[in-house]
């Protein structure tokens, strides 16, 4: 028997458990110091004897939570099932990143360098999966080498790929580039699949030191795929729900459509005050609301209202839970899946114009120097005055476009200060040296039969940018006060670049004759890359050298230690603003309302861990939301790319490697290879300093930025490759 610590640590969310639960049980925090006070691993009958738990109903509850503390990695079960606490295992958790050519990388949770995982580590799991890792040493190019210890949560339960036919059995090899294992088809498994089909494959089998991934076909999809189908394979293979379950549309339409009397109790009435949307032209749910005026002595107020979903989405009820599983909105070309139901994202929590409309809202005070003075939170009902949209508003501040006879003594003097403030704060930006990479998203325009009739890349006008401060500002106050009154919430945090990105990226701008400045300890601030940024927005290469800072960033994630953000230069940063479409958010107005009625953390309905794996979560169905959305749009330039063989298109040199040139198409954002056999008939020798391949005979060279016209020649949709060579010179 396990020596078991003498008494029990204090329970600090003893009243916050039995608030949520009819039969409370310790919370995480007090099993983790439980566990932590131990002198040995404890088994599961140790741990509910220790802490006292002898009714069944007490044991079940305990063992769900332990199996949940296992699965937010929080807890490690061994093969001897005895509980130990990850923390002082000195293990790091973190997502699989998978690399096409057999190995990968661990990206820890908490941020910093990835960890190196070596092709026999990367056979335990799949890109995307979650797990925990220890440090093993330095490989060969002085990364730290993981070894994985636990995989806590697969990424994959269906996966697409092209089925291969091996007499009686096959193998799906993945669509994802990222995921290296093909999938093991036993006999009778495949629906009579041909060699060569395009498949979706259900995994019974997820891989192991001993065996290799397994499933079995449930879908066949025809030899290529057509564009109609890209979104909804794309969402089944990446484990989206595109659908909300029935359970779920019942609660949703037992919530009102319209704002009662009762609802205004003890809220500030905002209806009166001229509160505008500005928003995309296809927006369907509008979550803020904003207001500025002038003020006497100088500066302005900022009033940012937000819709308040957290009147209508109590927590842990089946709507909040159904929201937190999805964690995020996902956005594909002309599709949304959305967080919430659409009698919530669309109906009553959108601040849709000349309806009444609870919200959120942070009432600030604006410098003439473009800094917030002051701010305070409160609840309010409102009305919205306008819907308005940037392209409109921005040709109305540019006197392009007259406002109505009924928006001239209201509308142009809320526009003109919200324009006058943007400037101040845009300065204020400038001087702390937030960063600013131009967008690189495009919009599909398709034709009735959904052919790609074309490309264009999205633009940001100044209007996008008045709604960005805004919304940074608000943001920012919800961190401070957040933090302020010490409330467990998730912060959103942008870590500093990783070491090894930064010295890459040195190197890089060493061979075009840039520097960037490191301190003595390798440090670097966000002025730092700001400097730069400005240095080269006017050279031919400077959208390939922002494209280069942008990959050395690292993620920003979701996490409870307020850590600040370093792309925005700020101390503290949460994200307060989009509650319809993205969850933190929805946590974060939980936690400001239950300062503003009183409460403290030890009264809050979740404790620092529960938030912390929420936030994890967030984190996850971010980014699988985010590889989902890129893989369907790198899919549709393949498919509008296929429409113009042999075209040609004028672009620049955006990579140079031993075996070719890279080429990114103006405006399209389309990038594909010229192989060094496309290239005029010659020797070529790479020069790695100065990327650049030069001929032996002829002398031509090619190098980063150059301008090009090119002609595609083949694109391979399957495996993202679009192929190019140099269009012919008919001035010949």
């Amino acid at each position: 028997m396990p020596k078991l610590p003498k008494s029990q640590p204090a329970d600090p969310h003893a009243n916050a458990e039995a608030q949520r639960y009819e039969h409370p049980i310790p919370s995480r925090l007090a099993i983790l110091e439980f566990l932590r006070a131990a002198r040995a691993v404890l088994k599961f009958d140790d741990i509910a004897d220790g802490l006292n738990l002898s009714e069944a109903n007490d044991r079940f509850a305990l063992d769900k939570r332990l199996n949940a503390m296992v699965r937010d990695g929080q807890l490690l079960l061994n093969r001897r099932s005895g509980y130990a606490v990850v923390a002082k295992l000195d293990l790091t958790r973190g997502i699989v990143i998978g690399h096409p050519d057999g190995f990968g990388f661990l990206r820890p949770d908490k941020g910093g360098d990835d960890l190196f995982l070596a092709p026999k580590q990367m056979r335990l799991a799949l890109h995307g999966d979650e797990v925990l890792a220890s440090i093993s040493g330095l490989d060969r190019r002085g990364r730290a080498e993981g070894v994985i210890v636990e995989v806590l949560q697969r990424a994959h339960t269906r996966l697409l790929g092209r089925y291969m036919a091996k007499g009686r059995i096959g193998f799906v090899a993945p669509d994802n580039r990222k995921i290296n294992q093909d999938v093991f088809i036993a006999e009778g498994l495949s629906m009579d699949a041909s060699d060569g089909e395009m498949v979706l494959v259900e995994i019974t089998e997820q891989p192991t030191s001993r065996s290799q991934v397994a499933g079995r076909v449930i879908e066949k999809l025809g030899a290529t795929l057509k564009p109609d189908q890209l979104i909804d394979v794309a969402i089944t293979a990446y484990g989206l729900s595109p659908e909300f379950p029935e359970e779920v549309i019942e609660a949703s339409l037992k919530i009102p459509e319209t704002v009662s009397e009762a609802d205004l109790h003890g809220r500030f009435d905002l209806r009166d005050t001229e509160l505008i949307t500005i928003d995309g032209e296809d927006a369907r749910d509008f979550d803020d609301a904003v207001f500025a005026e002038a003020k006497r002595g100088g500066g302005w107020r900022l009033v940012v209202a937000i819709a308040d979903v957290s009147a209508y989405v109590a927590a842990n009820d089946i709507l909040d839970l159904e929201a937190r599983a999805r964690s995020t909105s996902v956005y594909f070309p002309k599709r949304v899946l959305p967080m919430l139901p659409e009698r919530l994202s669309n109906g009553i929590c959108s601040l849709n114009p000349s309806v009444e409309r609870l919200c959120m809202v942070c009432d600030m005070s604006v410098s003439l120097e473009g800094k917030v003075t002051r701010s305070r939170f409160y609840a309010a009902a409102m009305r919205s005055h306008a819907r308005l949209t940037y392209n409109r508003v921005w040709a109305l501040l540019n006197k392009d476009a007259q406002p109505a006879s009924d928006e001239k003594g209201w509308l142009m003097p809320r526009l003109n200060a919200l324009y006058a403030m943007f400037q101040a704060m845009s300065k204020a930006r400038d001087e702390r040296g937030a960063l600013d990479f131009e967008g690189r998203e495009v919009k599909f325009l398709l034709g009735a039969d959904g052919a790609i009739e074309t490309i264009e890349p999205t633009t940001r006008n100044a209007a996008h940018q008045i709604i960005e401060e805004c919304m940074i500002a608000a943001n920012v106050e919800a961190a401070k006060f957040l933090a302020k009154h010490k409330m467990p919430v998730p912060y959103r945090v942008h870590a500093p670049p990783p070491a090894m990105k930064l010295l890459d990226v040195t190197e890089f701008l060493r061979e075009l004759g840039l520097k960037l400045k490191i301190d003595s300890e390798g440090g670097i601030t966000p002025k730092d890359f700001s400097d730069l940024l400005d240095r080269v927005h006017e050279r031919p290469d400077g959208r390939l050298i922002e494209a280069v800072l942008l990959r050395a960033q690292s993620l920003a994630v979701y996490q409870t230690k307020n850590l600040g953000h370093f792309g925005l230069a700020l101390k503290a940063y949460a994200h307060f603003t989009s509650p319809i479409r993205r969850y933190p958010d929805l946590m974060v107005h939980r936690g400001i309302r239950h300062v503003l009625n009183g409460g403290d953390a030890s009264t809050y309905a979740f404790s620092a861990e529960d938030v912390e794996a929420i936030a994890l979560n967030a984190s996850a169905r971010e980014r699988t939301a985010d590889e989902a959305s890129r893989d369907v749009v790198e899919r549709l330039k393949c498919v509008f790319m296929e429409q113009h063989l042999n075209a040609e298109f004028d672009g620049f040199v955006s990579g140079v490697t031993s075996f070719g040139l890279f080429v990114e198409i103006d405006r399209l954002q389309v990038q594909g290879l010229i192989h060094v056999t496309q290239l005029p008939n010659d020797y070529y020798h790479f020069d790695p300093l100065h990327r650049r391949l030069t001929g032996e005979r002829r002398r031509q060279s090619y190098r980063l930025a150059d301008r090009v016209r090119v002609q595609v020649i083949g694109v391979d949709a399957d495996e993202r490759k679009i192929d190019f060579k140099l269009a012919p010179d008919k001035r010949r």
